[in-house]
């Protein structure tokens, strides 16, 4: 009886033992299942996302790169010629429009555009507002909205544009989260926190919030790998250096 009970007990683990291994093997099955269909998802998302960044006019048959903004990309602080806007000329080996005044907000951006950007063929407008907006406390709402306006005439005139960035760190934070949305939606180039490092490092500024010119220089930079590569598809610049 004991050797009939020590056999039961024997088939009885094998099957338990069997079935575990069925429901274990069932479970990795799935697991797989659920990696594979969120791997797809994932790639999925990626690729509409690729396709939402594709950079409108890219290939523009305009004339001319022009800096467009406000004290940032005047030059405030520095001696002419030391703005970043004349450093990135350098770097291209063209010529660049310096189109920034002093003081703008985008409200008073949006008003000179035609004059100062739309009437001298521009290939790329490289936009830079929302300091002084900031300062004079202009609804973050209206700043957008300036800006997303500004982006459609120039495509409109056929140039391509890029949108930068001013914020450092946590500082100006929602406008950049704003303004890379609204370049993506645009199919703009985004030029993320030009001003990073610049802002926390007093030897690169020439008061509280303006570079000076090793800060232009840093911005210049930055503005410059960005846009390189858009400068080499098909547009007059294909001899950009490297």
């Amino acid at each position: 009886m004991m050797k009939n009970k020590k056999i039961a007990f024997g088939d009885n683990s094998k099957l338990r033992f069997s079935v575990v291994r069925k429901v274990f093997c069932t479970f990795l099955h799935h697991k797989r299942l659920v990696l594979l269909i969120g791997l797809f998802a994932y790639l999925l998302i990626g690729f509409s996302g690729c396709a939402k960044k594709e950079i409108i006019n890219l290939g523009s048959k305009g004339k001319n790169i022009i800096c467009f903004g406000d004290s940032i990309t005047f030059g405030y602080g520095v001696n002419e010629g030391e703005d970043y806007p004349t450093a990135l000329a350098k770097m291209i080996g063209e010529p660049v429009i310096n189109a920034g005044v002093d003081g703008d907000t985008s409200t008073d951006g949006l008003k000179r555009l035609e004059q100062d950007v739309l009437k001298h063929e521009p290939l790329l407008v490289i936009v830079e507002f929302g300091g002084n907006d900031f300062l004079k406390k202009v609804p973050k709402e209206e700043t957008f909205k300036n800006i997303s306006l500004m982006v459609d005439k120039i495509h409109s005139e056929g140039a391509m544009v890029a949108i930068a960035d001013i914020s450092a760190g946590m500082f100006f934070r929602e406008y950049r989260l704003s303004l890379r949305r609204l370049a993506r939606e645009k199919g703009a180039i985004f030029i993320p926190s030009v001003l990073s490092g610049i802002i926390t490092t007093p030897q690169l500024k020439s008061d509280f919030l303006h570079p000076n010119a090793d800060g232009y220089a840093i911005v210049a930079r930055r503005v410059y790998r960005a846009i390189r590569p858009y400068l080499k598809q098909g547009t007059p610049l294909t001899k950009t250096k490297e």
